[in-house]
């Protein structure tokens, strides 16, 4: 079980990479979103920005694995199979791209279909 501390240590180190990367500085975002999955690793924000940071400072086959090990630690996380599939898109992989995309969709449709109060289908 994670501590306060380190939920708000990856807090802390997340915000700081998603500065890093408004400021046009992937890499160094990349280390702030690594030093904040070490000390949480369950902090799926510090994932996401981690992929987003590997993808826009060209790292593409790096974001790729990070956007893998995301829907493995997440698995019904829609957001997590679009960042793969924009991943895999940009390295040029585009029938895995399609599939990644496909998935991240029907997880979507699944969580709408189970949030939507019965009711609201009767007229």
């Amino acid at each position: 079980m994670m501590s306060p501390t380190d939920v708000r240590a990856a807090e802390l180190l997340s915000q700081r990479g998603r500065e890093l990367l408004a400021a046009a500085r992937p890499i160094e975002a990349a280390k702030a979103f690594r030093a904040a999955i070490a000390s949480n690793e369950q902090y799926f924000d510090a994932h996401h920005g981690l992929v987003q940071a590997l993808r826009d400072a060209g790292r593409l086959e790096q974001s790729i694995g990070a956007a893998i090990a995301l829907t493995a630690l997440n698995p019904y996380d829609p957001i997590a199979y679009t960042a793969l599939s924009i991943s895999l898109q940009r390295a040029g992989h585009k029938m895995e791209a399609e599939g990644a995309a496909a998935r991240a969709r029907t997880l979507q449709w699944s969580l709408e279909l189970h949030t939507i109060p019965s009711q609201a289908w009767i007229n």
